[in-house]
């Protein structure tokens, strides 16, 4: 668990099936072009019920790392940030996020990323942290960059949404220099 001043990033628990399926519900709009998979695996609370169940065991194995964004005075859900595609050999990792529309805009995304990139670098000694964004994905593309991440090249028909063609994404990169 990390803990700062307004939120926490922790492992998502069994109890909180029906407030995850909730947040992919309510801001189904938001994610559905990139967070597709996501959100399909909460469309129901039994599939939310699973991917908790699924996340935690990924943490025990160390392939992913998936927490839950709460807002430290409610404990309420309001984003995601993963590590995942973990490249232990090259000790490379890539880092995915999503918040609430209501919570955007506030920092709590570009909090959430710093504290996972230490987390990432000091524990789990990965060298180097992705993240891929679009260049219309604003929000995403300032925490990068307000992160220290600098912009490495376009990656060409990285990312297909579902029903759309191909987009080229722009990878944005952080190197511990420990």
């Amino acid at each position: 668990m990390i803990v700062t001043e307004n939120f926490i990033l922790d492992k998502l628990r069994k109890e909180d099936a029906q407030q995850l399926h909730q947040f992919m519900m309510e801001n189904k709009e938001r994610f559905k072009v990139f967070f597709p998979v996501t959100l399909s695996n909460n469309e129901t609370l039994e599939k939310s019920k699973e991917y908790i169940e699924v996340k935690n065991s990924e943490i025990q194995e160390r392939t992913n790392f998936t927490f839950a964004i709460r807002a430290i005075d409610s404990q309420i859900i309001v984003g995601l940030i993963i590590i995942k595609k973990i490249d232990w050999t090259a000790r490379v990792g890539e880092l995915a996020y999503c918040i609430t529309n209501k919570h955007e805009g506030k920092g709590l995304t570009t909090k959430a990323v710093e504290a996972l990139s230490y987390f990432a670098f000091e524990e789990l000694k990965l060298k180097k942290l992705q993240i891929i964004a679009h260049k219309t994905n604003i929000g995403s593309v300032k925490v990068a960059l307000n992160n220290g991440f600098i912009w490495n090249k376009i990656l060409k028909n990285e990312f297909t949404p579902i029903n759309e063609t191909p987009l080229d994404m722009e990878l944005y990169e952080l190197k511990n220099e420990k």
